[in-house]
């Protein structure tokens, strides 16, 4: 039994090129991107939030890894994890788009990053996973 792997270039500051398993599920491949990337974004395409997602890290100096996926894909990535099944009796997005990861952790959508960076937690947070040097 041979294995396919398809390479994807992914948008981090320079080209990189990530080996994709065809055989692998979207939740293992995304779980080993995760893994793999100390900053990551999952977006839809021309999504204009992961733009300003992206400027933001890239402003204070960190190039995030960005992947577009499709909606049955977004299903797939983990909920940030104080996310609630229900916010005020409305059922809460369990997969807000784009959706960063910061650490293996899923942070959440473009408000949640900004509120990390406004409580002045993003930059220490980047330092810890080694993403950011200071």
């Amino acid at each position: 039994m041979s294995t396919t792997t398809t390479t994807v270039t992914a948008t981090s500051g320079g080209s990189s090129c990530l080996s994709i398993d065809e055989e692998e599920s979207t939740q293992i491949r995304i779980q080993r991107l995760i893994s793999e990337h100390p900053v990551i974004i999952f977006s839809r395409s021309s999504c204009c939030m992961c733009h300003v997602m992206k400027k933001l890290l890239v402003t204070i100096g960190v190039h995030p890894t960005v992947i577009e996926l499709d909606d049955r894909e977004m299903a797939s990535l983990p909920p940030p994890p104080s996310s609630s099944p229900t916010h005020g009796g409305i059922p809460s997005m369990n997969h807000p788009s784009p959706a960063v990861f910061i650490g293996g952790t899923c942070i959440g959508g473009l408000e949640s990053l900004v509120a990390l960076h406004l409580s002045g937690h993003l930059v220490s947070k980047l330092v810890e996973v080694g993403a950011l040097w200071v």
